[in-house]
């Protein structure tokens, strides 16, 4: 590991960084170039502490998870974080279209919508980052590990995943899911990640077999999405979708329409997704 060298790119990338990058309000008395060290600490969920001595140079070799969080918070682009695993001494993850690694262009979109219900889904349909007003719409999504990552594994093989779609819409979601699947092997090729999931719920899923075989390509959902919250009951969603085709991720925007039951509706997770927000930053 080149420990000055990693510092510097570390601390010369956090100067480049604005708080409105971030989604964060420049206040009045801000004398920082760039992001404070706390702000990227927060985003990379580590101490700022650790991360001084990273700057420093005075570090221990982090592990690759944690030059992929930094990374992450840093909103290095693909060349950027190799960059930085090679500086830190490690190989750089291989650029697979199931990349962990989230877009910096779909992170600065999802960094400006706090208070709006967004994800980020990798190619295997995997939830890598959530707003907390999506959390409160749609459970935490990024606690899965393993192939239950994937939400078209989790869809086909987990009844409990369906619960907070209405009953009769189930098979318009199971189709739609495998067209998106199968679109997202044919991208990937023989041989990827991709591919090795559409095996293995062929051997898991008679649905997901029955579905697949009626080779479905290009369905999507209608205008709008039904859900069945446990708290607030039935809503009625727009999803926009905005695509970064290099990295195969897609970010998802849920939207109301203004002075529906469904606009009340929403305004009321959101809140509830800020009272956990503010629950978790107590002290314990």
């Amino acid at each position: 590991m080149d420990t000055a060298a990693f510092g510097d790119f570390v601390r010369t990338r956090r100067a480049a960084l604005q708080p409105e990058d971030v989604g964060l309000r420049r206040g009045p008395r801000r004398r920082t170039s760039g992001l404070r060290r706390e702000e990227v600490a927060e985003l990379s969920g580590m101490s700022a502490d650790y991360l001084a001595r990273l700057e420093r140079g005075a570090g221990l070799q982090p592990s690759e998870q944690m030059v992929a969080a930094l990374a992450r918070g840093l909103r290095l682009t693909l060349a950027e974080r190799d960059h930085l695993f090679l500086l830190a001494g490690h190989r750089p993850p291989g650029r697979a279209l199931s990349s962990d690694h989230v877009s910096p262009g779909l992170m600065r979109i999802l960094d400006r919508l706090a208070d709006t219900p967004a994800e980020i889904l990798g190619s295997l349909g995997d939830t890598l980052v959530q707003t907390d007003s999506a959390v409160a719409l749609l459970g935490e999504q990024t606690r899965h590990t393993g192939a239950t990552r994937s939400g078209y594994y989790r869809w086909f093989t987990d009844p409990a995943s369906r619960s907070i779609y209405p009953a009769d819409d189930h098979e318009h979601h199971s189709r739609v899911r495998a067209a998106q699947l199968r679109a997202a092997a044919a991208q990937a090729g023989p041989g990827s990640e991709v591919a090795a999931l559409v095996d293995r719920l062929l051997d898991e899923s008679a649905e997901f077999r029955a579905v697949w075989e009626l080779g479905g390509v290009g369905l999507r959902y209608t205008d709008e999405k039904r859900f069945v919250h446990p708290e607030v009951g039935e809503l009625s969603l727009h999803c926009q979708v905005v695509l970064d085709p290099d990295q195969w991720q897609s970010l998802l925007v849920f939207t109301a329409t203004p002075g529906t039951p469904s606009a009340e509706k929403l305004a009321l997770l959101t809140v509830l997704g800020a009272q956990r927000l503010g629950d978790r930053h107590q002290p314990a």
